[in-house]
Parts: structure tokens; C-alpha cells; sequence
């Protein structure tokens, strides 16, 4: 019998074994065998800027990154990482809302935002169509093709790796609808009588994700989930405190909404990026010149970790993460939150 209960533990659970002792390029606080992934099945993503990458290097690695809705060009840089044209879901609402609006079970009242040029956008994803539309039924049919490709998706996929990107974001007063964007920043005109600010809690979120988790789940009973958080910080809060106060609230709540989730679901499982990224041994090296930013070398951290997990012993699909390439195509990432500070 040990001295003490922590006695036998394993290396993982010490500080000073696994965290001290270990090089930061080694630094890999995945648990072992959470999840694997094959290179036949369909693997989506989605969620913040960040999941962006998740897609690329799947495709280069040989897996079957699954596109249910193609780009609008073939080859246009960062698109081409969205399993259907949606653009970035950054909160738990407007995750569980795409799902509500795909299977008809939600219809937002806004359809259409005008942009100062006179061409029109859709508000759930403004940046999708850079020319914009000519006008609002354009755009409706347009979202009538998408959210029926939204549809395919859900139905068909084998497992989605969705990013957990933010807990502030802005809703219509009307009907709650959840945005990507404030009104204001591509389209539309900010009204505060019709807009409003959300800073979600721990169980509005928990709600939201486990209640798309049992709707994919009840169009798809073999579809399984991979949260991750993602490590980059906001580029501007409206909550009334300072930005490192916001974000520090933020990536805490939505660790605590992925560890929740994956307790109370099966094929829910947590992927540890934050960790990666932010781990005290790296000394802010994964973060660029504005401190937000991830690092190429930053990115490939965390993708090696992540391919040595889904695929033990894979040397192809690890070595497939080459730094330098990395860096050439890191700013081809589509991250809608830096426009609010441009």
C-alpha cells in the first residue's frame, strides 16, 4: 500500500515531472487513447478561427476532411477549410442555431444586412460572399442552398472537431438570434434597440452544446464530437473590464463547458490545444508579434499532438506537419474578430 494516495500516481500528474521535466516541443497533455480517427471517415470541422487549421492539416495528412458544401472558388485560401460555407462559429448559440435553422426548427427574423456599398449580405455569415448579393432575396436563396448542405453535413458526417471560440457575442433583441458579427462591422446598422451584447455563463453554454450533441445525435446516432478551445485571446471585449479580465473569463468558461460536455456524453471527447499553446513552458513563444496571433510553430504543436493521437505510431501523417510550409499559409486563416479593432 503507498505512504500517501499520491504516492504511485502516474508522470502525467505531476508538475514537475510532466510539465518541468518535459521539453516544451515535447509538452503533450493529451490522454492517451480518447479518440482515433481512420482515413476513411468523415471528419468535419467547425467553430472558431482556429479550427481552420484543424481542417488544412487533416487534408494534408491524408484524412478524409469532409466538404459537404464546396467553396464558392476552388483554391480561395482559408474557404477552402469550411466543411460547408457557414464561415466561423464562434459561441454555443450560434453552433446549436445553425443546427435549429438547417433542420427548420429555427427561422431568424433578420434575413438580409445592406452594406455601405448597397450590396446585401446574410448576417449569419457576412464574409461568405465577398461581392455580397444585389439584393435580399438573393441572399435568402442563396442560405436556402447553404442550410441545405448544413443539413447533408450533419446527416452524414463521422466526427466533428468543433473549436469553442468565444462567450461574447451580440443577438437580435426580436428572437435571440445569435451573430458572428456585431451589426455594423460588414453589414447592417447598429441599433442598440435591436441589437444586444451576451457575455454567456457556464450553463447556457453547457445547454447549448449538449443540446446540438443529442440533435446530431438524433439525425446521426454514430457521429461523434471533439471539442477543443481555442487559444487565441479576444481582440476586444464590450464587457465593462479590462481585455485580459474578459479573455481570462472566457477561455476559463468554455474549458469548463468542454470538460462538462465530454462527462456527460458519450463520443465526446476534449482535445487540449488551450493547453498547448498557453502552457508556462513555452514563455508566450506561440504567440506572434500582437500576442494573439498563433505561431506557425505554435500550430504545428498542437497538430502533431493532435494526428499522434487520432492515429498512434502514424509517422506519415505526423511528419506531414512541416513548420515552414505552415507559415506560409498561417495568415491565409479567415478570422472575422479582427475586423473589430482594424
Amino acid at each position: 500500500m503507498p505512504s500517501n494516495p499520491y504516492a504511485d500516481l502516474p508522470a502525467e500528474r505531476s508538475w514537475r515531472r510532466a510539465v518541468v521535466a518535459t521539453p516544451p516541443f515535447a509538452l503533450d497533455p493529451t490522454r492517451p487513447g480518447d479518440f482515433r480517427l481512420s482515413r476513411t471517415e468523415r471528419i468535419a470541422t467547425a467553430g472558431s478561427c482556429f479550427a481552420q487549421h484543424v481542417a488544412r492539416v487533416l487534408r494534408e495528412s491524408g484524412y478524409t476532411f469532409y466538404v459537404a458544401e464546396p467553396p464558392r472558388l476552388a483554391g480561395s485560401e482559408a474557404e477552402d477549410n469550411f466543411s460547408a460555407r457557414y464561415g466561423n462559429i464562434y459561441t454555443t448559440r450560434q453552433l446549436v442555431q445553425l443546427f435549429d435553422r438547417a433542420f427548420g426548427a429555427f427561422t431568424p427574423r433578420l434575413t438580409a444586412w445592406e452594406r455601405p456599398d448597397g450590396r446585401f449580405v446574410d448576417p449569419f455569415r457576412p464574409r461568405m460572399e465577398p461581392d455580397g448579393f444585389a439584393s435580399p432575396e438573393a441572399v435568402a436563396a442563396a442560405r436556402d442552398r447553404h442550410l441545405a448542405q448544413v443539413r447533408t453535413l450533419f446527416e452524414t458526417l463521422d466526427t466533428l472537431v468543433f473549436t469553442l471560440g468565444l462567450t461574447e457575442g451580440w443577438r437580435d433583441r426580436h428572437d435571440g438570434a445569435a451573430l458572428p458579427l456585431a451589426p455594423g462591422v460588414v453589414g447592417g446598422t447598429w441599433d442598440p434597440a435591436e441589437y444586444g451584447f451576451v457575455n454567456a455563463g457556464v450553463a447556457e453554454m453547457v445547454g447549448d452544446v449538449t443540446r446540438f450533441v443529442d440533435g446530431l445525435r438524433g439525425v446521426n446516432p454514430r457521429a461523434r464530437v471533439i471539442l477543443t478551445v481555442s487559444p487565441v485571446p479576444l481582440a476586444m471585449t464590450y464587457a465593462e473590464r479590462h481585455v485580459l479580465v474578459a479573455n481570462a473569463y472566457s477561455k476559463a468558461a468554455l474549458r469548463v463547458v468542454a470538460d462538462e460536455v465530454a462527462a456527460a456524453r458519450p463520443d465526446v471527447f476534449y482535445f487540449p490545444s488551450y493547453e498547448i499553446v498557453t502552457a508556462p513552458t513555452t514563455v508566450g513563444r506561440y504567440f506572434s508579434e500582437n500576442l494573439r496571433a498563433v505561431t506557425p510553430a505554435g500550430v504545428a504543436h498542437v497538430m502533431r499532438c493532435f494526428m499522434a493521437h487520432a492515429q498512434e505510431g502514424d509517422r506519415a501523417a505526423t511528419a506531414a506537419l512541416d513548420i515552414r510550409s505552415e507559415a506560409m499559409r498561417t495568415s491565409q486563416v479567415i478570422c472575422d474578430e479582427e475586423l473589430l479593432d482594424a
